[in-house]
């Protein structure tokens, strides 16, 4: 089986303005949930379309609050995610320089993801032996080529592999060990892919629901990893 995740971000990874900076979107076990869910949120966006600039974006930053919460409903049923970093946390030094809180947000939505396949198995939704692929897709932004690389390097070892921590000489378990395919990350633009702009719905409404301090609240409607 291949897996397809969809992902965006919500705020900025910056302590000294922002208190979170989240990650939010869709995991799909199959394709052709993914392509019945493409549909059902084009349905769901057409119903407030109208209500919009001809042609514009149904992006998180450009709806009402009453058309976030509604399309945020209409992903209820489909596996949702949100990796929430409170800022005020995170040491100082993961904010000194570009690479080093490239670094950090790596690592996040690594840990994330991985914590989140983990559940979906012990809920026996997920069946570690059946994973053949796990295709990775992120709104476009201004991640460098290696940059990309390097994320996509981290994941598949992470979760094929295995990865040996240096420091305590130690070795984590891959969670797919007999995965025979690949890792692919990919960034799309989200004009042209709709649950790309889901993602960003996801990720605007829980960066809302952390913001205001209701993360508990929050974990009642899709998997919630926070960090540190």
């Amino acid at each position: 089986m291949n897996i397809f995740i969809y992902g965006d971000e919500s705020g900025v990874f910056d302590k000294q303005h922002q208190d979170f900076f989240v990650f939010g979107g869709l995991i799909f076990l199959s394709k052709e949930d993914r392509e019945k869910s493409y549909r059902y949120f084009i349905h769901a966006e057409n119903k407030i379309k109208s209500q919009y600039q001809y042609g514009s974006e149904l992006k998180a930053c450009v709806i009402s609050n009453k058309h976030k919460a509604g399309l945020f409903r209409s992903t209820n049923n489909l596996i949702r995610y949100a990796f929430i970093i409170d800022e005020q946390m995170v040491s100082d030094g993961s904010f000194s320089h570009k690479k080093t809180k490239q670094r950090y947000l790596d690592y996040v939505y690594k840990v994330g993801l991985k914590r989140v396949l983990v559940t979906l198995m012990k809920q026996n939704k997920l069946q570690a032996k059946e994973v053949e692929n796990i295709y990775i897709r992120f709104d476009e932004h201004t991640t460098a080529t290696n940059g990309r690389y390097e994320l996509c390097e981290s994941i598949e070892a992470e979760f094929k592999r295995g990865v040996i921590n240096n420091v305590y000489g130690t070795f984590h378990e891959p969670i797919f060990p007999s995965m025979k395919g690949t890792v692919e990350v990919s960034y799309r633009d989200s004009t042209a892919d709709a649950l790309i702009r889901a993602s960003d719905i996801i990720a605007n409404q829980s960066w809302h629901y952390a913001r205001t301090g209701q993360t508990d609240k929050l974990k009642q409607k899709l998997e919630v990893i926070t960090f540190p």
